[in-house]
Order: C-alpha cells, then structure tokens, then sequence
C-alpha cells in the first residue's frame, strides 16, 4: 500500500480552503449563461433549498515536487444541519452502476435510515473519510443505549486520480472535520470545490454542482434539492438543453478518456413526507436527468444515488411508537419530475462553475467555453435573454 508523502514545502503550498456558502459572485451558473431548463427552481436554486440542509467543503489545492499535484477535497452534506448527529431521516439508495462505493449504504437499505452526513470525496481517500465521521460522531453525539457510538457513515467516491496524486493519500481527518463544521445553509460553492475539486465530466473540467425544484402537489409545495459530484461521461455524448454540443465542441480533449469510466455522485434531498421505498423510488429518477445530459452509464462507471426525507423527525424515536405523514404513491409523480429536471441542471451548473485545470504530472483539462456554448444554443434556437446578453 503506497505511503503517504510528506515534503518540506507541503506547508508552503497547500491551499486547503473551506468553500461553503457563499458560492463564489463572480462565477456564472447555466442559468446565467441563458441556458434553458425545465421547472421552477428554489430561491438559491440549491439542495439547501430543503429546509435545515446544510454543505460544507475542504478543498486541498497543492503543488508537490517531481511534478505531483493535489487536486482534491470532501464535501459534506448535513441532513438536518447541526441536528444531524441525533436527528436521522428516512432514506433510500439505488445503484446505477456499482463500479463504485458508498459505505453504510447496505444499511440504508436494510434499515430505511441515514444517521449521519452524507460525504463525498475521492476514491482512495473513503477509509480516512470514513473513520473520520465516526470520530466526528463520538464527539458530537451521546453514546446509544448499551454505552457505545455505533455508526456506519455514508462515504460516496468518483475518481480523481488524473489530475490529483490520488495515492499520495493527501485528505487527512482534519479536512473532514473542516467540511462538516463548515457546513452551512444558503448558496453553495460548485465547480473545483471540495470533493468535486478535482473531477472531469464529458471530458470537460466538472465537479460539484446543485440545484432544486418546487413540486406542488394538492396546493401544498415541496422542495426537491440535488447535489452532484460529476465524474462521467464522454464529449460525444453531451447534451445542454436537448443540444447535442458535444458533437462541435470536440477540441481540447484530455489524452486519457475514450470511453464512459467515470462516475457521479448524487445526493437528492426533499422536505416532502416520503418512505424509504418512496426515496428509493425517488433516487431511481435520477437517472432520467443524468440521462438527458447524455449520460450511457458505461461499465466502469459507478453511477450510486441516495435520497432522504427531512419529514417525519420523530421517525428516529426508539422508545415509543411514532405517527408519521406519507405522501400516496399517486401522489408523487410531480416528484419524480422535479428530480430529474433538478439532477440535469446540478450537473451543467457544475460544468459551468468548474474552471481549466492542471495537475498531477501536468495532466490539464480545460472548462467548457462560455460563449461558444451560447453560440451553439443560439444556433438551435435554445438560448434565453440575459441581463447582461438581453
């Protein structure tokens, strides 16, 4: 097993940044661009748009001798914000394509509960993240019934290892104690941030995105919130609002993608009362806002999806019985809607975010160009009027 690498001049370079809310100002999102999307999105267009979600990140940015770079971090998605620890919710997990991990997911499955953070991060570094968040959880929480804190986390991985030192084994349980004290509500960072810093999607620079939509079902509205970390993908494949650009934007292709062997992460949050069957359901959907963007979900890719209710908050309760609130399942098709259409725009809000990078042994890969995708959208009669191009 490879050693971790040490260097005099670690400390003088590595840039570990805490990107939570604010997202950065002077970065675009789709819709900023004039892309066009289906639904109507929350007020930061963000899963924090579920009330009580929180996101936190520790982006590790560095530049080591014989030309190794860091390009890497952790993403930390809170339930129910500080509440998380105590407070689980009903959860439910669908696998796409399994050549990928999402530890704890088995008991997801088994138990119907997520009773912990959600986090994210590279595919080597899932061990340290993972005994990271049990440290974090005896520290935080009060020992169950016989005495002891017991924990299986959810730690989900996309493959950084182009443009990161992915053995170098860089991420340290400081970084995952940063991303989950950093986490907080309102807009959320996208692009090179946290564990999406260094991931490529399409063969163009991608990352972390998000986004959300209102579903209203018998006059009441519901939130649907997505958070992506967008690894897949080839160019040929790429559709921005139905417009196959990945068929003219061919050039600045990076050398070592030929086919589908990334993955993607997606994390799907919502304030509506949902069962572990229903969430299971409602993280099948994802696929269908994946599949827009012209995703195949190749063979090597792992493609895993987790959703959970932050409804029912005493379904936790283990000492009595607990009434809980449902949606029927005639009921929840505007929900399935509001997932795929919040699951395809996360990731083009992603991809608009990211910007060109280069890293370990000097493996660069360039951000999609702004104008040249608005000139292709244009062309296809796909582009609406901004502020800035009315």
């Amino acid at each position: 097993m490879p050693r971790r690498r040490w260097f005099p001049a670690l400390c003088l370079c590595l840039l570990a940044l805490s990107a939570t809310a604010p997202a950065q100002a002077d970065k675009p999102r789709a819709r900023d661009l004039g892309i066009p999307f289906n639904g109507t999105p929350g007020h930061y267009d963000a899963i924090t748009d579920v009330a009580g979600v929180t996101v936190g990140f520790s982006t590790i940015i560095a530049d080591l001798p014989n030309g190794k770079a860091v390009r890497t971090g952790v993403t930390a998605i809170l339930p129910r914000g500080r509440d998380t620890v105590d407070h689980p919710v009903f959860a439910g997990m669908f696998s796409l394509n399994g050549n990928g991990e999402m530890t704890g997911s088995h008991w997801v499955e088994e138990s119907g509960f997520l009773e912990g953070p959600v986090m994210l991060t590279n595919s080597h570094s899932v061990g340290v993240v993972h005994d990271a968040t049990i440290a974090y959880r005896v520290r935080q929480g009060k020992p169950d019934a016989s005495g002891y804190w017991w924990s299986l986390p959810v730690v989900a991985e996309t493959w950084d290892g182009d443009l990161n030192d992915i053995n170098g084994f860089h991420v340290t349980a400081e970084h995952v104690t940063q991303a989950i004290d950093s986490a907080r509500n309102g807009p959320v960072a996208e692009g090179n941030v946290g564990g999406g810093t260094g991931m490529v999607c399409h063969e163009f620079k991608c990352g972390t995105g998000t986004s959300s939509r209102i579903a209203t079902i018998d006059n009441h509205d519901y939130t649907v919130g997505a958070l992506v970390q967008a690894n897949y993908g080839i160019r040929s494949e790429l559709r921005i609002a139905g417009v196959p650009v990945g068929k003219f934007l061919t050039g600045d292709l990076p050398g070592s993608i030929s086919k589908d062997d990334g993955s993607i992460i997606i994390v799907l949050a919502t304030d509506a009362p949902l069962l572990p069957q229903q969430l299971k359901r409602l993280a099948r959907r994802a696929t269908m806002g994946l599949a827009r963007n012209g995703s195949y979900s190749g063979n090597g890719s792992g493609d895993l999806f987790i959703a959970f209710s932050t409804a029912n908050a005493e379904a936790g309760e283990t000492t009595m019985a607990t009434h809980l609130s449902m949606l029927g399942n005639d009921q929840l098709d505007p929900l399935f809607l509001a997932t795929a259409d919040a699951v395809e725009e996360a990731v083009i809000n992603a991809m608009i975010a990211a910007e060109t990078m280069t890293g370990n042994d000097g493996y660069r890969v360039v951000a999609i160009d702004h104008e040249a995708l608005r000139g292709l959208l244009k062309r296809y009669g796909r582009l609406l009027p901004t502020e800035q191009n009315p």
